[in-house]
């Protein structure tokens, strides 16, 4: 069998592979010194670059459309904006003693993201949901959480008696907000240009990613701070991260059904409301706590981006085969009134 072969075989995302062999190669080959000066301005610009397209791209009426739905839209609001933090707030401040203060910020500033846009949208697609109302709504939620996540973390952090600067919300509006602003500006122009080609705002959203990874784990491989997590903190915060997940999870399906909301619905309220968008997770980051360890904040982040994948994946075929399963019976009596 062809490497190829066995490549395809194992089912790995592509993009998960880049994440792992960029953390190697940042353990390999940290940048330092003057390059590490290059690398920042190169984060900065390839950052500003993504939420510009982001907002050249994302249509006023589209969000519009979302709001309409106004129901469905509270219930991914307060899962992505109440119950994560208040989920996270608890279940950190049971463990803390286990958990470094740098861990203990990563897993709460997971808790203040907003949720994604594409996988939100991939996955409602393949179970058969409501595609639309998922587009609106985690369109939506990215908008806020410009606003939102870094108001949360000041929340959350003087909870926990850590301070914050408010400098970071004036860096968010400069590096994150004002792109996204000149692109909505711009969109008559270069709007329609930009959805034909498609493949230029994956390329830059997912090489922004991954240039800020390979820059936060560079530099925590210089500073020596992998030093300072064990073992056992590392499990806990996999621990963390999937009860949280899959409390999530569990919550929206069951108050999406209470609520009689159609099966497309419900996958769309699932799908958007369990999601935290590493896309949108780790520029902030890099902006809210620069000078930190900041490969140890979003360690957390990145491993539950590859828990909600591997979990919403399986969910997603779930819902597809209940589908099918549904439309079967219909299909088939069909065939037999058919007439020959």
């Amino acid at each position: 069998m062809s490497l190829t072969r066995i490549w395809s075989s194992l089912h790995i995302d592509p993009y998960l592979a880049a994440l792992v062999g960029t953390v190697a190669l940042a353990a390999l080959l940290p940048v330092r010194g003057a390059g590490a000066e290059a690398m920042d301005w190169a984060v900065r610009a390839a950052v500003a670059l993504l939420f510009f397209l982001y907002g050249a791209r994302l249509s006023p009426q589209a969000v519009l459309a979302g709001l309409m739905h106004w129901r469905l839209q509270a219930i991914v609001f307060a899962s992505t904006f109440i119950l994560f933090p208040a989920a996270g707030l608890l279940l950190t401040t049971l463990l803390r003693p286990w958990l470094t203060p740098e861990l203990t910020l990563g897993i709460m500033f997971v808790c203040a993201l907003p949720s994604t846009v594409q996988s939100s949208i991939a996955f409602t697609s393949i179970a058969r949901g409501n595609v639309s109302a998922a587009l609106c709504s985690a369109s939506i939620s990215n908008l806020l959480g410009m606003v939102l996540t870094p108001a949360l973390m000041v929340v959350l952090l003087n909870t926990h008696g850590t301070g914050f600067s408010l400098k970071a919300l004036a860096d968010i509006a400069l590096q994150l907000l004002l792109p996204f602003v000149a692109g909505q500006l711009l969109r008559r122009l270069i709007g329609a240009w930009l959805l034909r080609h498609k493949a230029i705002t994956s390329v830059v959203d997912r090489g922004s990613i991954l240039l800020v990874v390979y820059a936060a784990f560079s530099a925590g491989m210089v500073a020596g701070i992998w030093s300072r997590v064990s073992p056992t903190g590392l499990a806990i915060v996999l621990l963390l991260d999937v009860a949280l997940l899959a409390l999530v999870l569990l919550v929206t399906t069951r108050v999406s059904r209470w609520c009689g909301f159609s099966t497309e619905d419900e996958i769309a309220i699932v799908f958007c409301g369990s999601k935290k968008s590493m896309a949108a997770g780790i520029p902030m980051a890099n902006i809210l706590f620069a000078g930190q360890a900041l490969g140890l904040i979003v360690l957390p982040l990145m491993l539950f981006h590859q828990a909600q994948l591997f979990a919403c994946a399986t969910l997603a075929r779930r819902y597809a085969r209940r589908s099918e399963a549904a439309q079967a019976p219909d299909a088939g009596l069909e065939g037999a009134v058919r007439p020959a």
